[in-house]
């Protein structure tokens, strides 16, 4: 669904739950002209989007079979689509049917930041690939919205992404964010400065594991 042929309450259950303005709102962005069916989004989207962190054996060898029936356009039917549910899971595609032609697409919709609870997807999928442009993308969300500590986001995610980079990759960008992100939480009681990749590390193993088999 197009985000401009939604009205208030449907841009809340899409998962615009904040409205900003940012440098980042103008780029242009992948976005569906047509709705997605019913059947469409009982298939592809219903029953994966509250599971894309788990990492049970029985969840993996379901991803591994259906991984093989993973179109593009069913990626970019759910990229395109104007909902967190959606755009999440076509992002969780991406990566499983290792497919880094939509980095570009899942790197804009970080930046541009529409919806809610799909940006720790996306910083994970840009941390699987691993390419210049997917650190160029984390670095550049961190190096805004940090500095805008009223916007509670995937900050948090976005840094961890890079720190797991960094620790592959044998470079130092976290370091280029620690002092903003240390001032960010500053007012977030419940946001804890230590940065750990434990969890990416394991989700991460199983985009892997998926992949191979």
């Amino acid at each position: 669904m197009k985000k401009k042929s939604l009205n208030p309450i449907e841009l809340h259950t899409a998962g615009a739950t904040v409205s900003h303005r940012s440098p980042f709102e103008d780029l242009p962005s992948l976005e569906s002209e047509t709705e997605l069916t019913k059947e469409f989004i009982d298939r592809w989207v219903i029953p994966y989007y509250m599971k894309l962190s788990g990492t049970e054996k029985e969840w993996i060898d379901h991803l591994a079979v259906i991984k093989h029936e993973i179109t593009d356009e069913i990626i970019q039917q759910n990229l395109g689509d104007f909902n967190w549910r959606t755009r999440q899971t076509g992002a969780f595609f991406a990566a499983i049917t290792n497919k880094p032609q939509y980095i570009d697409v899942i790197g804009t919709h970080l930046l541009k930041s529409e919806v809610c609870y799909a940006g720790a997807i996306y910083c994970k999928v840009l941390a699987f690939f691993n390419t210049e442009k997917c650190v160029d993308y984390l670095n550049r969300y961190l190096g805004y919205y940090l500095t805008q500590p009223d916007l509670w986001y995937d900050q948090q995610y976005a840094m961890e992404a890079i720190l797991y980079l960094d620790k592959i990759n044998g470079t130092n960008h976290f370091d280029l964010h620690r002092k903003n992100w240390k001032t960010f939480i500053e007012n977030k009681p419940y946001w804890k400065e230590e940065i750990k990749t434990d969890q990416l590390d394991e989700q991460l193993a199983v985009i892997k594991a998926i992949q191979e088999e």
